[in-house]
């Protein structure tokens, strides 16, 4: 039983089937940045960039960010590290990258960031190429959540982390209970009549309640050789960065 599928098994929801989930993301490439600031009001920005906290302190950092869709999470960190020289985005819903590469052009990034074509698990990199990999919003899209940890791990130098930016649920049982109502019945809604997309929304609904968090994600990441393996809740709950790193 995969990752996924042992999630939902315990959660006793239906799990979505992650095949050929990139043209899902490509339909609703045009309208991706707007919906995830106007859904989240605005949370996902201060999210990613509380990543940049979390990569290690090196110098001239060579990065490799996967799902890395319109490449916030890579712009985020050239913003807010400045140990950050290079990086490569790969993922595999083409038009989302097209959208990424118009905003590293305006913002002058197009030459310390690539993105290309590529798939989280099957990293087309050789080994110990990276210091730092970082995935945002993007692992619960994976079809093996610990071939892609496998992989994170291979393509890192010693010294190096991985960074996994992810939803979660809260553990306060008010707070859970608001946000599972938001989620189940007013942001399928909201997303489906902006995006124009009914699907896209009520997947991200369901991924995330049927996906690993907190004690259970860290040990898939254990699982996979990190160590020092880390959770850290962000808005209640809401959000949660997890971090391992390879010796």
């Amino acid at each position: 039983m995969n990752d996924n599928r042992a999630a939902a098994t315990l959660t006793g929801k239906e799990e979505p089937s992650r095949r050929e989930v990139w043209k899902m993301f490509d339909r609703i490439a045009g309208r991706y940045d707007l919906l995830n600031r106007m859904l989240s009001f605005g949370q996902d920005v201060v999210w990613r960039n509380r990543v940049a906290r979390h990569l290690p302190k090196k110098e001239n950092l060579r990065l490799l960010d996967l799902a890395t869709g319109t490449a916030d999470q890579l712009i985020s960190i050239f913003k807010h590290n400045k140990d950050a020289r290079s990086a490569i985005g790969i993922d595999m819903a083409e038009m989302m990258l097209d959208v990424g590469r118009t905003k590293l052009k305006k913002r002058e990034l197009n030459e310390s960031i690539t993105l290309q074509t590529g798939n989280a698990v099957k990293i087309p990199f050789s080994d110990q190429s990276f210091d730092a990999t970082t995935i945002s919003f993007g692992i619960r899209n994976v079809s093996d959540v610990s071939e892609s940890l496998r992989e994170m791990y291979r393509v890192l130098r010693p010294d190096g982390r991985a960074i996994i930016l992810e939803f979660s649920l809260p553990k306060n049982a008010l707070i859970r209970s608001g946000y599972l109502f938001y989620f189940r019945h007013i942001l399928p809604r909201l997303g489906s009549l902006i995006s124009g997309d009914s699907y896209a929304y009520k997947y991200l609904n369901q991924t995330v309640e049927t996906f690993p968090y907190g004690r259970a994600f860290c040990e898939l990441m254990t699982d996979a050789g990190f160590d020092n393996v880390k959770a850290t809740p962000l808005t209640f709950g809401i959000a949660t960065i997890y971090q391992g790193d390879r010796r």
